[in-house]
């Protein structure tokens, strides 16, 4: 019986392309909407805020798209990320189940998000760019961009959600040790900031607050543009590399995945382990498999969320997309996984689970931590707070799998690790965290300031 753990490949076995999955969704995508006129927006309207090839990108039908090789010669330094069979866990869990983990944590930021970083920082480059601006939540896409401009000679201004700037000071000092400035949002730096704060003073900020702070200043700086680290369509097209690797892995471990399970916030690493699969599968070339987007109870967007039109950040700047979306007006609690911590989901998330291509269902905050520390203690990885929510589900299916006696294969993300967030375990272990669910009356209100499209 081959007891291998660990299945790598080789630099030449990074993707060349990035994949599309445009190219083979039953329906187009949803038209993406100019917030003042309501009409689709072009490519001049996106100018300000984003370089041309990163548009080309947006708008892209076609099913591969290059990687430019000085983005692969960056990516060479943890890609390929490597896959392994969670032996120890299955063990523990006496499941019949195959678990198989794609660890993103080897990157140097710690999560899979400078697979877009790189990406996005190059283009900009080339541009002639000199100032990229962005939010984070969690700190991971703040600290991937940070990392990316200072490889390609940029200047990066973040705007981190308040809460997290306070929870995380080690993720705040990994992106000023990359050379980036760091303000907590919403800050008194903006005219959107200043009249969020003169609202509520409190403020603990989100992350469409801070996407509203870096698209003003994006914006009227003509050296500057912003860069996205989820939800919009070439972030997830960037971080297909996952899913792409993660397939020839499987082929090495002579397996093929029965349920394909990622957390999901914003929606990028969800798309890119799950697009690859769910594209195979609709070429039909692969098997029909389950493909599972896990949520946190506490912000709920797809699945307590309505599929419609609605802005991408809180001061209405960025277009209307299609989304499954709790409103724009949405903030929500202080939880430990910062990165889950969006109103709105993917436009092309959504529209897959619209399909019924994909399943979403929540995990509540002590479940995720309790499957973390059970996750760590078996294979000696501690996940980020974000990948617990998708530990948890995977916990779920393995003992699905030994009450029905079936011994399915299980393919989950851990998207990053959980390093510069032991204070959220410390609190888990002391007793100090609690579950959450969004009121629905809460919802209701946010919803109810939903575009009229």
């Amino acid at each position: 019986m081959n007891q291998q753990i660990k299945f790598l490949l080789q630099e030449s076995e990074i993707p060349h392309t990035w994949y599309n999955i445009v190219a083979d969704l039953p329906h187009p995508p949803a038209p993406v909407l100019h917030p003042a006129t309501l009409q689709p927006v072009t490519p001049a309207d996106l100018a300000p805020i984003f370089p041309d090839a990163v548009i080309a990108q947006e708008v892209a039908t076609e099913r591969e798209i290059p990687i430019p090789e000085p983005v692969r010669e960056i990516y060479k330094q943890w890609r390929p990320s490597p896959l392994f069979r969670a032996r120890r866990l299955e063990a523990a869990l006496d499941t019949p189940a195959h678990i198989y983990y794609k660890y993103e944590g080897v990157s140097p930021a710690g999560s899979h998000k400078p697979n877009s970083a790189i990406a996005q920082a190059y283009y900009n480059k080339v541009a002639g760019v000199k100032l990229l601006v962005t939010e984070t939540g969690a700190g991971q896409w703040g600290s991937s961009l940070a990392m990316a401009c200072n490889f390609f000679g940029l200047a990066c201004q973040v705007y981190m959600v308040r809460v997290s700037y306070n929870q995380k000071p080690y993720r705040r000092a990994l992106m000023e040790t990359f050379g980036a400035k760091v303000t907590a949002s919403p800050s008194c730096e903006t005219e959107v900031g200043r009249a969020l704060l003169a609202k509520n003073p409190e403020s603990a900020g989100s992350l469409g607050m801070a996407i509203s702070e870096a698209v003003e200043v994006a914006a009227q700086n003509p050296d500057a543009k912003y860069a996205l680290g989820s939800v919009l369509n070439h972030v997830l097209l960037h971080q297909t590399v996952i899913g792409q690797e993660a397939a020839l892995q499987m082929r090495l471990a002579g397996e093929e995945p029965d349920v394909v399970i990622a957390c999901t916030g914003g929606g990028s690493n969800f798309a890119g382990i799950a697009f690859p699969f769910v594209g195979q599968m609709l070429r039909g070339e692969r098997k029909k498999l389950r493909v599972l987007a896990v949520e946190p109870e506490a912000c709920p967007s797809l699945t307590r969320g309505h599929y419609a039109y609605d802005y991408g950040d809180t001061a209405h700047l960025t277009p209307i997309t299609k989304m499954h979306t709790l409103g724009s007006t949405f903030v929500p609690p202080g939880f430990h996984a910062g990165g889950l911590r969006y109103h709105g989901m993917a436009p092309l998330v959504s529209q897959v689970v619209e399909e019924g291509l994909a399943e979403a269902t929540t995990v509540p905050q002590l479940e995720s931590f309790a499957a973390g520390i059970q996750f760590a203690r078996a294979e000696g990885i501690v996940p980020a707070p974000e990948s617990n929510h998708a530990v948890a589900a995977l916990l779920r299916e393995a003992k699905r799998c030994k009450e029905e006696g079936v011994g399915r294969t299980l393919l989950v993300n851990i998207s990053g690790h959980g390093h510069f967030d032991m204070q959220a375990y410390l609190d888990y272990m002391a007793g100090k965290l609690t579950n959450y669910a969004y009121p629905e009356e809460e919802i209701a209100m946010a919803l109810a300031g939903l575009p009229n499209v």
